[in-house]
């Protein structure tokens, strides 16, 4: 059984004809967005706004109609992933370097819904996965300076022994955090630094999560 997938395909349940949608990024949502494809060649009809060129790309050759948050500055529906998703529904993401983009495009939407395999779940942020963000080129050395000082670990991520580039032409550090005690305060900490564009904490940006299973699609909703 394919952990993504079932979690992914589960998703295109709460698309409705209309929506402008909004698409995420990564290894489990790509099977949101190939099911959607198969959707819209049936008839359905969605806007898509994409949260990557990678997932710009996936779309337009499934057939999928795409705009801008120009044309549509608030969105129906969010469908993304995540690396780490805590109790409360908070999130680290930025694993595919799409981080920017997807909290803006979550920022604009009236619901998210965040799809992963079981493996994602964790009881605080930070347990296992490093925590992304997305600096200025001009300002990473000087970041970095302040991210040690905050005793956050960065490491300047690098892709086939070349600096990574985000789709904004930023660099990302990766933060060794460990446990992440508040990550709300911990998410207006970094964006305060000068340099830093955003962070990978999502927070209080999640309506519910599904969770790919061994016993199937587990539905975790947010408790206000």
């Amino acid at each position: 059984m394919n952990l993504k997938q079932i979690a992914g395909e589960k998703a295109v349940e709460y698309v409705k004809d209309g929506m402008v949608l909004g698409l995420g990024t990564g290894s489990t949502v790509y099977y949101t967005i190939v099911k959607l494809g198969e959707m819209v060649k049936e008839g359905l009809d969605i806007v898509g706004i994409p949260t990557s060129v990678q997932t710009e790309r996936l779309a337009r050759e499934l057939g999928i109609r795409l705009s801008t948050l120009g044309e549509h500055p608030e969105i129906d529906l969010t469908i993304d992933g995540a690396d780490e998703i805590d109790p409360n529904l908070n999130l680290i993401k930025g694993g595919g370097g799409a981080l920017l983009r997807e909290k803006i495009v979550a920022s604009a939407s009236k619901k998210e819904i965040i799809v992963a395999d079981e493996g994602k779940l964790v009881g605080n942020l930070g347990e296992r996965f490093h925590l992304p963000v997305e600096v200025v080129p001009f300002s990473y050395a000087v970041v970095m300076r302040e991210l040690e000082a905050m005793n956050l670990r960065p490491v300047l991520r690098k892709k086939d022994g070349k600096t990574y580039l985000t789709d904004n032409g930023n660099y990302i550090l990766d933060c060794r955090t460990g446990i992440i005690e508040d990550p709300e305060k911990t998410e207006t900490e970094l964006n305060l630094v000068p340099g830093v564009v955003e962070n990978g904490l999502f927070i209080k940006l999640t309506d519910m999560a599904l969770i790919g299973t061994k016993k199937g699609v587990k539905e975790i909703r947010h408790i206000s």
